[in-house]
């Protein structure tokens, strides 16, 4: 799981929700809009939404999925978390 190391995202940093992002729940899991940005994101995991609520209360990134996400998926949601920081959904914290 730890494998996980793109350019600009660091699984053992800490990082955090752009406060100029709102989540709206929905029942694939949630949309995310950017007001800075006006980008939309379509969330499509309930578990990586509940990472995304839950970033700033863990010392890492991989502390949060930890938190959240069996085993076998948090690679994925390592992956995603990574595409949420390039397009600057998330920040570090």
């Amino acid at each position: 799981m730890r494998g996980v190391l793109i350019a600009d995202f660091d699984p053992a940093a800490p990082y955090r929700l752009d406060p100029r992002v709102a989540l709206r729940d929905e029942p694939f899991g949630a949309l995310a809009y950017h007001y800075g940005s006006r980008r939309l994101s379509f969330l499509r995991s309930p578990e990586l939404v509940e990472v995304l609520r839950c970033l700033e209360r863990h010392t890492s990134a991989a502390a949060a999925v930890d938190s959240v996400v069996a085993l076998p998926d948090r690679e994925r949601h390592l992956r995603a978390l990574a595409a949420l920081v390039r397009s600057e959904m998330v920040v570090p914290g």
